[in-house]
């Protein structure tokens, strides 16, 4: 008796992601610039235990081994981040030839391997040179931005056909310029919307730079964090909480790139707070776009509270709840629940989730063994969820794990792995987890077994 497999259209396209700041290390080889993460990195007490990315998983001279562990894994994609202050050490001007050549060589190794390279412009490390002048909060970045993608196309475009603009900008402006629990660490709302604004209208101006360099097949979205928000009772101030969280984390990215508009009741909410927007922004904003990308990890459950900053809503966990390693509850059905509403409510060409995984306390056995019992279920029931909402018309066209490897997690340092490949750091050895090896064989058969 053969396995009934819970099978994924022909095509569909099954990947794995990391970023450069995460993984690469080099961060003074090759003509690369300093980005505001190298400095975050050093403010005391930001990040666990004084880590940082120098070495990260040394991805930088380990490519080709990475490549080749991508092979073994069958990917038939990666998406990966280009770091900018490679590019353009100095944020604009003059362009490093050594940068564009790591990433010209990188993608070469890819195509080699039979792997489609999904290129993530920026996935938030911003040249330090641009902080010093304003960073995100200037206008002038926008345009920045739009030279680094024009330089960073013209050599790859004719190879990468799949790009990202931007990764996360709620987690860029709000977690780096609110709350400061990120990169360049201000604590300042006015000046976060501000940058969400400029963030979106880099990515719009982008666009038709990213295509037109690229020319036929080219594909180009923006890859947004994502979660339904539920109210932590039927109250209705909780539940005017929760379409609070939904307008900050959900619409404000949403509505703009799809709708040509920030929504009503948060630029009412945020009143004199709100960004400054000229004529002609928000149709660059909304630019067509080919696909979305959606990083889905968990749900939001909150209740009202007025004494939060943050929009008045304090995320509570449901008792009982499963949670991972970073304290997030595991909720495979939101990942269902959203990708309804996107089919719904904006109704997007294509969507691929472009990040999904578990943080779970790994160890190495002595015979070089990673059992991850967990995170294999958490992948299996967020893929379950997949195909149901493919069953019911959304139009999901790939799954990339989060994340290649083991990496340097943010503020969280080297104490969280979400990797399918296990990384020691003291010697860069990678040991491909018992997640990878199920991983290989999903892709092997284009689905789950029943």
């Amino acid at each position: 008796m053969t396995d009934s497999i819970l099978r994924f259209p022909e095509g569909f396209v099954w990947g794995a992601a990391t970023s450069a700041y995460q993984i690469e290390g080099g961060v003074t080889e090759g003509g690369r610039g300093p980005s505001i993460w190298d400095t975050f990195c050093r403010i005391e007490g930001k990040v666990f235990q004084g880590h940082t990315g120098d070495v990260a998983c040394d991805h930088y001279h380990r490519y080709t081994e990475d490549v080749e562990l991508m092979r073994t894994l069958g990917l038939h994609a990666y998406r990966f981040s280009i770091a900018w202050p490679r590019i353009l050490p100095e944020g604009r001007g003059e362009v490093n030839p050594e940068g564009l050549d790591f990433y010209d060589r990188l993608v070469d190794a890819l195509l080699a391997a039979g792997i489609q390279p999904f290129a993530t412009l920026y996935h938030w490390d911003l040249p330090q040179a641009l902080q010093d002048v304003g960073g995100w909060a200037s206008r002038d970045t926008v345009g920045a931005f739009c030279e680094y993608a024009d330089a960073v196309s013209r050599r790859l475009g004719d190879r990468v056909k799949n790009w990202i603009t931007h990764n996360e900008p709620e987690v860029v402006a709000f977690a780096g310029h609110a709350w400061g629990r990120h990169a360049p660490g201000l604590q300042d709302m006015a000046t976060a919307l501000q940058v969400a604004h400029h963030l979106l209208l880099s990515h719009g101006e982008a666009v038709p730079i990213l295509r037109e360099n690229g020319g036929a097949g080219t594909q180009v979205g923006i890859t947004l964090n994502l979660a339904p928000v539920h109210p932590a009772s039927p109250a209705a101030e909780d539940v005017a909480a929760a379409r609070r969280r939904d307008g900050y984390l959900n619409r404000w990215f949403l509505d703009p790139l799809y709708k040509g508009s920030y929504p009503e009741d948060m630029l009412a909410f945020y009143g004199q707070l709100a960004p400054t927007v000229q004529p002609g922004d928000m149709a660059r904003i909304a630019a067509p776009l080919d696909f979305l990308g959606v990083n889905y990890y968990t749900r939001n459950v909150v209740r009202d509270d007025p004494e939060s900053p943050e929009v008045r809503s304090r995320l509570v966990m449901p008792e009982g709840a499963e949670v991972t390693e970073m304290g997030w509850e595991v909720y495979p059905r939101g990942l269902y629940e959203l990708l309804m509403r996107l089919r719904d409510d904006y109704r997007p060409p294509a969507i691929y989730i472009t990040e999904n995984g578990a943080a779970f306390p790994d160890e190495a056995t002595p015979d070089g063994r990673v059992f991850d019992p967990r995170r294999i279920a958490y992948l299996e029931r967020h893929l379950r969820q997949a195909h149901r909402a493919i069953q019911d018309g959304v139009p999901l066209k790939g799954y990339f794990v989060w994340s290649l490897l083991d990496n340097f997690e943010w503020s969280h340092g080297y104490s969280k792995r979400f990797g399918l490949v296990y990384v020691f750091y003291p010697t860069q050895q990678r040991i491909i987890k018992e997640s990878g090896h199920w991983y290989r064989q999903v892709i092997e058969r284009n689905g789950l077994v029943e």
